[in-house]
Protein backbone atom coordinates (compact mmCIF):
# COMPACT_ATOMS: atom_id res chain seq x y z
CA UNK A 1 0.00 0.00 0.00
CA UNK A 2 1.14 3.46 -1.03
CA UNK A 3 1.72 6.33 1.91
CA UNK A 4 1.25 9.85 0.27
CA UNK A 5 4.11 12.20 1.67
CA UNK A 6 2.48 15.07 1.51
CA UNK A 7 4.54 18.31 0.25
CA UNK A 8 2.98 20.68 2.93
CA UNK A 9 0.94 20.13 5.90
CA UNK A 10 -0.79 22.97 8.44
CA UNK A 11 -0.71 22.80 11.55
CA UNK A 12 -4.34 23.98 12.60
CA UNK A 13 -4.80 22.89 16.40
CA UNK A 14 -7.73 24.38 18.86
CA UNK A 15 -6.04 27.52 19.50
CA UNK A 16 -6.96 28.34 16.04
CA UNK A 17 -10.23 27.14 15.74
CA UNK A 18 -10.90 29.03 18.54
CA UNK A 19 -9.63 32.35 17.40
CA UNK A 20 -11.57 31.80 14.71
CA UNK A 21 -14.87 30.86 16.63
CA UNK A 22 -14.04 33.97 18.63
CA UNK A 23 -14.25 36.27 15.20
CA UNK A 24 -17.45 34.27 14.03
CA UNK A 25 -18.98 35.18 16.91
CA UNK A 26 -18.31 38.33 17.36
CA UNK A 27 -20.06 39.50 14.04
CA UNK A 28 -17.54 41.77 13.33
CA UNK A 29 -15.88 40.31 10.09
CA UNK A 30 -14.19 43.33 8.94
CA UNK A 31 -13.88 47.11 9.67
CA UNK A 32 -15.23 50.09 7.18
CA UNK A 33 -11.71 50.35 5.37
CA UNK A 34 -11.78 46.24 5.32
CA UNK A 35 -9.45 45.77 8.51
CA UNK A 36 -11.32 44.39 11.86
CA UNK A 37 -9.50 44.86 15.18
CA UNK A 38 -8.19 41.09 14.37
CA UNK A 39 -6.36 42.13 11.24
CA UNK A 40 -4.98 45.52 13.03
CA UNK A 41 -3.35 43.02 15.64
CA UNK A 42 -2.25 40.35 12.93
CA UNK A 43 -0.46 43.51 10.95
CA UNK A 44 1.08 45.28 14.19
CA UNK A 45 2.60 42.11 15.50
CA UNK A 46 4.07 40.87 12.13
CA UNK A 47 5.31 44.21 11.93
CA UNK A 48 7.04 43.55 15.07
CA UNK A 49 8.30 40.12 14.01
CA UNK A 50 9.74 40.94 10.95
CA UNK A 51 11.47 44.33 11.95
CA UNK A 52 9.60 47.14 10.33
CA UNK A 53 7.71 50.48 10.91
CA UNK A 54 4.39 49.71 8.72
CA UNK A 55 2.27 46.14 7.79
CA UNK A 56 -0.87 46.24 5.81
CA UNK A 57 -2.75 43.30 4.92
CA UNK A 58 -4.67 42.00 1.53
CA UNK A 59 -5.81 39.13 0.71
CA UNK A 60 -3.14 37.01 -0.93
CA UNK A 61 0.92 37.47 -1.64
CA UNK A 62 -0.29 38.11 -4.94
CA UNK A 63 -2.27 41.05 -4.76
CA UNK A 64 0.61 42.11 -2.08
CA UNK A 65 3.12 41.93 -5.52
CA UNK A 66 0.52 43.59 -7.30
CA UNK A 67 -0.25 46.21 -5.11
CA UNK A 68 3.36 46.89 -3.89
CA UNK A 69 3.88 47.85 -7.79
CA UNK A 70 1.34 50.42 -7.96
CA UNK A 71 2.46 52.25 -4.94
CA UNK A 72 5.58 52.57 -5.82
CA UNK A 73 4.10 54.34 -8.97
CA UNK A 74 5.11 51.70 -11.25
CA UNK A 75 3.16 51.87 -14.54
CA UNK A 76 2.35 51.16 -18.41
CA UNK A 77 5.30 50.66 -20.27
CA UNK A 78 7.71 50.20 -17.27
CA UNK A 79 10.15 47.48 -16.82
CA UNK A 80 10.79 45.17 -14.03
CA UNK A 81 13.26 42.94 -13.75
CA UNK A 82 12.59 39.70 -11.36
CA UNK A 83 14.50 36.31 -11.88
CA UNK A 84 13.73 33.63 -14.27
CA UNK A 85 12.86 30.61 -12.08
CA UNK A 86 10.34 32.02 -9.71
CA UNK A 87 6.65 31.27 -9.21
CA UNK A 88 4.05 33.04 -11.63
CA UNK A 89 2.41 35.20 -9.62
CA UNK A 90 6.23 37.47 -9.65
CA UNK A 91 5.29 37.79 -13.50
CA UNK A 92 1.70 37.85 -12.93
CA UNK A 93 2.06 40.85 -10.62
CA UNK A 94 4.36 43.11 -12.72
CA UNK A 95 1.72 42.29 -15.80
CA UNK A 96 -1.33 43.44 -13.81
CA UNK A 97 0.50 46.49 -13.18
CA UNK A 98 0.82 47.67 -16.60
CA UNK A 99 4.86 46.76 -16.94
CA UNK A 100 6.89 44.09 -18.71
CA UNK A 101 8.31 41.46 -16.78
CA UNK A 102 12.12 41.40 -17.41
CA UNK A 103 13.77 38.15 -16.65
CA UNK A 104 16.82 37.68 -15.59
CA UNK A 105 19.06 34.16 -14.70
CA UNK A 106 19.31 32.73 -11.51
CA UNK A 107 22.81 31.28 -9.73
CA UNK A 108 22.71 28.06 -10.03
CA UNK A 109 24.03 27.55 -6.25
CA UNK A 110 20.84 28.92 -4.59
CA UNK A 111 18.41 29.41 -7.31
CA UNK A 112 17.81 33.22 -7.00
CA UNK A 113 18.16 36.14 -8.93
CA UNK A 114 22.36 36.42 -9.77
CA UNK A 115 23.11 39.84 -9.26
CA UNK A 116 25.91 39.79 -11.67
CA UNK A 117 23.64 39.92 -14.68
CA UNK A 118 21.23 42.30 -13.26
CA UNK A 119 22.99 45.21 -14.99
CA UNK A 120 23.17 44.16 -18.36
CA UNK A 121 19.26 43.98 -18.43
CA UNK A 122 18.60 46.96 -17.08
CA UNK A 123 17.51 50.07 -19.72
CA UNK A 124 15.91 53.56 -19.61
CA UNK A 125 12.65 51.88 -18.80
CA UNK A 126 13.45 49.67 -15.80
CA UNK A 127 12.32 51.01 -12.85
CA UNK A 128 12.24 48.69 -10.21
CA UNK A 129 13.54 44.79 -9.57
CA UNK A 130 12.05 42.38 -7.84
CA UNK A 131 14.21 39.51 -6.17
CA UNK A 132 12.52 36.35 -4.91
CA UNK A 133 13.87 34.70 -1.68
CA UNK A 134 12.84 31.35 -2.98
CA UNK A 135 12.07 28.53 -0.55
CA UNK A 136 13.16 30.48 2.09
CA UNK A 137 16.96 31.39 0.88
CA UNK A 138 17.12 35.14 0.78
CA UNK A 139 18.39 36.94 -2.02
CA UNK A 140 21.90 38.59 -2.27
CA UNK A 141 19.78 41.78 -1.02
CA UNK A 142 23.13 43.82 -0.13
CA UNK A 143 24.37 43.61 -3.84
CA UNK A 144 21.04 43.86 -5.32
CA UNK A 145 20.21 47.29 -2.90
CA UNK A 146 23.37 48.20 -4.64
CA UNK A 147 22.37 48.36 -8.38
CA UNK A 148 19.27 49.88 -7.40
CA UNK A 149 21.16 52.41 -5.57
CA UNK A 150 22.59 52.64 -8.70
CA UNK A 151 20.13 53.09 -11.00
CA UNK A 152 17.62 54.66 -9.20
CA UNK A 153 15.37 51.61 -9.08
CA UNK A 154 12.66 50.74 -6.47
CA UNK A 155 13.03 47.29 -4.90
CA UNK A 156 9.73 45.10 -4.50
CA UNK A 157 11.58 41.97 -2.29
CA UNK A 158 9.17 38.70 -2.73
CA UNK A 159 9.25 37.19 0.54
CA UNK A 160 6.19 35.03 0.22
CA UNK A 161 8.24 31.85 1.53
CA UNK A 162 10.81 33.63 4.20
CA UNK A 163 8.94 33.96 6.99
CA UNK A 164 11.40 34.62 9.69
CA UNK A 165 14.47 34.71 6.94
CA UNK A 166 17.42 36.63 7.46
CA UNK A 167 20.07 37.71 4.99
CA UNK A 168 23.28 39.04 6.86
CA UNK A 169 21.09 39.04 10.21
CA UNK A 170 18.51 41.26 8.33
CA UNK A 171 15.19 40.09 7.81
CA UNK A 172 13.41 40.83 4.33
CA UNK A 173 11.96 44.24 3.58
CA UNK A 174 14.98 45.20 5.04
CA UNK A 175 17.47 46.50 2.20
CA UNK A 176 13.72 46.50 -0.26
CA UNK A 177 11.55 49.78 -0.53
CA UNK A 178 8.83 47.09 0.30
CA UNK A 179 8.76 43.45 0.70
CA UNK A 180 5.29 40.96 -0.23
CA UNK A 181 4.60 37.89 1.83
CA UNK A 182 1.87 34.95 1.51
CA UNK A 183 0.15 33.36 4.32
CA UNK A 184 -1.46 30.47 1.74
CA UNK A 185 -2.21 26.73 3.45
CA UNK A 186 1.65 25.30 1.78
CA UNK A 187 3.47 28.56 3.27
CA UNK A 188 5.84 28.21 6.69
CA UNK A 189 3.11 30.74 8.55
CA UNK A 190 -0.62 30.42 7.18
CA UNK A 191 -4.10 31.76 7.82
CA UNK A 192 -5.54 29.88 4.64
CA UNK A 193 -5.43 32.81 2.39
CA UNK A 194 -3.70 35.97 2.69
CA UNK A 195 -0.89 38.32 2.29
CA UNK A 196 1.12 41.19 3.97
CA UNK A 197 2.83 44.48 2.45
CA UNK A 198 6.03 45.70 4.78
CA UNK A 199 7.75 48.57 4.61
CA UNK A 200 9.34 51.43 6.89
CA UNK A 201 8.46 54.14 4.10
CA UNK A 202 4.92 56.27 5.02
CA UNK A 203 4.20 57.59 1.66
CA UNK A 204 4.38 53.52 0.15
CA UNK A 205 2.32 52.31 3.44
CA UNK A 206 -0.25 55.53 2.79
CA UNK A 207 -0.63 54.29 -0.68
CA UNK A 208 -1.17 50.52 -0.08
CA UNK A 209 -4.01 51.53 2.43
CA UNK A 210 -5.70 53.51 -0.01
CA UNK A 211 -5.02 51.01 -2.67
CA UNK A 212 -6.64 48.48 -0.52
CA UNK A 213 -9.89 50.24 0.27
CA UNK A 214 -10.11 51.31 -3.24
CA UNK A 215 -9.16 54.89 -2.98
CA UNK A 216 -11.34 55.28 0.75
CA UNK A 217 -9.19 56.90 3.73
CA UNK A 218 -10.03 57.93 6.95
CA UNK A 219 -9.53 61.67 7.53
Amino acid sequence: MRKMIPVNMPLIGEEEVRAVTKVLKSHILTGRLGSGPNVKQFEEKFAKFVKTKHAVAVNSGSAALHIALWAVGIKTGDEVILPSFTFIASAEAAILAGSRPVFVDINPQTYNIDPKKIEAAITEKTKAIMPVDLYGLSAEMGQIREIAKKHNLKIIEDAAQAHGATYKGKPPGYFADMACWSFYASKNMTTGEGGMVTTNNDEYAENLRIIRSHGEKEE
